[in-house]
């Protein structure tokens, strides 16, 4: 939007987008599917039949827009903290549906709304009712939204994910500047360290995370820490004094590249702790300030990346990691925001915000050019800012901070409806107290996304460490698949609770079933697949193939693959079907 006139103007709200959806259909009977997310439980899919949502208030005899709408916003610098920042609409009489997808790391609102026998669609980037956005915008100046994406699909809700799935690749060739390996990336926070290392806990965690088959160990939290609460000291990212013996850190850096496998480090650049020395060293333009003082959130204060202060301390930061310690892979992670966010040098605190989260994302463009070599995880508590602005400038997504293993397979089963399947790092944390069977179903976790290795490897026995070494070796061939596949949902997207729970990723050559049974007495399923009616197919238990095996059989008549699950428990594999 340009003001080419002679006053200011004062924008509350500027749609990215708006639109009339699926017009001509049946208004009442349409399928709406959002996400709720949360910490630990994001990817919670939902339908809703629209005529429950939203409902005809006689706007033909009032002859007005009724004043109800079903909203749907993210909070602060969250984009995907309450909500995912995707949704579908579909038709499900004539199988026509349109998807939205809001790209921005930041906040956002959507809302969909009836007037009579027309449904709208209205998406923006932050708004003065949801974010505290307004803007000035004087004569001659310009102002512009984030991004959004629409699909329109004849193939319903699962055609529609499967072109978003074609899209955010053609995104992600565009703005990402390498070409990423995808290794098997062993990081000790897990269920395993959790934030306390020492070089006598990380010395035998890599040993055995190269007999595993890792290439990559990444030391999370914890590694600049000298007291044993770092929470509201952090800031200054330099190694702890105390944690790593004789040899620092640079000595346990030393022994991962000497066993093969390439070191990473936990950071979290965009806050500074209240008793760092970092928050009296910096200038106060690089913090946020709101009234006149600075934002503390959890102990922490937040930097101001609209400041040439902050994007060049955290540039040294990220320099004299990189390349001091030969560090080639970061998982970057962001824990606290910052509300409605700072009210310096903006019309207000939602435009200030705004400005910070595209400062950021082109600073971080620039970091990336500088280091090219270096593999990027976003995290922020798990998956709270899952966006394509951050997806398609990052190399992996951490997709929850869920612990129980139980749990995370319907946030992993659900995870490529918000992204490419190959960027869905999902957590795969093998105990010593776990059964094979337990071992093999966190692995098929891990395995139906992006490979993330954590738990106490060191501790396993003989077999339970070869049901690990048989996922590892089975990966690669997995994620030449996953990148070249769409996702599929033979059985829907799971409830939180489902007793089983199904992702199907498939390509021209072949379709890979990851399969959980979640119910210890269930005896077997059916899972069609209704693109292959009458097709010859061969299926197969891939992993794990030592355990003892589930029955799987092909229908082709039907279209169906029959499973008999055994043994009795909690198990899970992944199966292949080729032609």
């Amino acid at each position: 939007m340009r003001n080419d006139g002679a006053a200011p103007l004062h924008l509350t709200a500027l749609s990215i987008l708006s639109a009339t959806a699926l017009p001509g259909a049946p208004l009442d009977d349409l399928d709406l599917m959002t996400a709720p997310s949360a910490w630990m439980a994001e990817q919670r899919w939902r339908h809703q039949r629209l005529g429950e949502e939203l409902v005809d208030v006689g706007t033909a005899v009032h002859g007005q827009s009724p004043r109800d709408t079903l909203r749907l916003s993210a909070e602060s610098g969250w984009s995907s903290s309450r909500w995912e920042p995707v949704g579908i609409l579909t038709d499900p009489a004539g199988g026509q549906a349109l998807a939205w997808q809001v790209e921005h790391n930041g906040a956002w609102t959507v809302e969909v709304s009836r007037r009579g026998g027309v449904l709208g669609l209205v998406v923006c980037g932050p708004t003065d009712l949801q974010h505290g956005w307004m803007r000035v915008l004087h004569p001659g100046q310009e102002a512009a939204t984030p991004t959004a994406a629409l699909v329109l699909s004849d193939g319903g809700w699962q055609g529609a994910a499967v072109e978003l799935t074609a899209y955010r690749r053609a995104l992600r060739e565009r703005t990402a500047p390498t070409t990423d390996p995808a290794p098997v990336v062993f990081n000790d926070y897990m269920n395993t360290l959790m934030g306390d290392p020492t070089a006598d806990r990380l010395l035998p965690l890599i040993d055995a995370a190269a007999e595993a088959g890792a290439q990559y160990f990444c030391i999370d939290a914890g590694w600049y820490d000298d007291r044993g609460h770092w929470w509201d000291s952090v800031g200054e990212w330099r190694p702890s004094t105390t944690r790593f013996g004789d040899g620092g850190l640079a000595g346990v850096l030393e022994h991962i590249r000497g066993r093969g496998l390439t070191p990473g480090l936990w950071i979290e650049p965009e806050v500074v702790g209240v008793r760092s020395p970092l928050a009296r060293a910096l200038p106060e333009d690089a913090f946020m300030h709101r009234a006149g003082a600075r934002i503390i959130e959890h102990g922490r204060h937040l930097l101001d990346l609209r400041s040439a202060s902050a994007r060049n301390y955290l540039t040294q930061t990220f320099d004299r990691l990189i390349n001091g310690y030969g560090v080639c892979y970061i998982k970057w992670d962001y824990n606290v925001t910052p509300g409605t966010g700072p009210d310096t040098g903006a019309s207000s605190t939602g435009e200030a915000l705004l400005d910070h989260a595209r400062a950021h994302l082109a600073w971080f463009e620039q970091l990336r050019r500088a280091h090219p070599r270096v593999i990027f995880e976003s995290c922020a508590s798990g998956a709270q800012r899952m966006d394509q602005a951050v997806l398609s400038r990052y190399d992996l997504q951490s997709t929850s901070d869920q612990r129980d293993y139980r749990l995370y397979p319907t946030i992993a089963a659900a995870a490529p409806m918000a992204m490419a399947p190959e960027q869905a790092g999902n957590w795969s944390y093998p105990q010593p107290g776990m059964t094979l069977e337990q071992i093999a179903f966190t692995m098929v976790t891990g395995l139906s996304g992006r490979l993330y290795l954590s738990g106490h490897l060191d501790r396993l026995s003989g077999e339970q460490m070869a049901l690990v070494r048989e996922g590892t070796g089975l990966y690669p061939g997995l994620m030449a698949h996953q990148s070249a596949s769409v996702p599929l949902w033979p059985l829907g997207l799971p409830a939180w609770d489902a007793p089983v729970v199904v992702l199907a990723t498939e390509s021209d050559a072949e379709t890979v079933l990851y399969v959980w049974k979640r119910s210890p007495a269930l005896a077997g399923t059916t899972i069609p697949l209704r693109g292959h009616v009458d097709e010859d197919l061969e299926a197969r238990v891939a992993y794990p193939t030592s355990l003892e095996p589930w029955r799987v059989t092909w229908l082709p008549r039907a279209g169906c693959l029959d499973i008999d699950f055994e043994p009795a428990g909690e198990s899970a594999r992944v199966i292949r079907l080729r032609r």
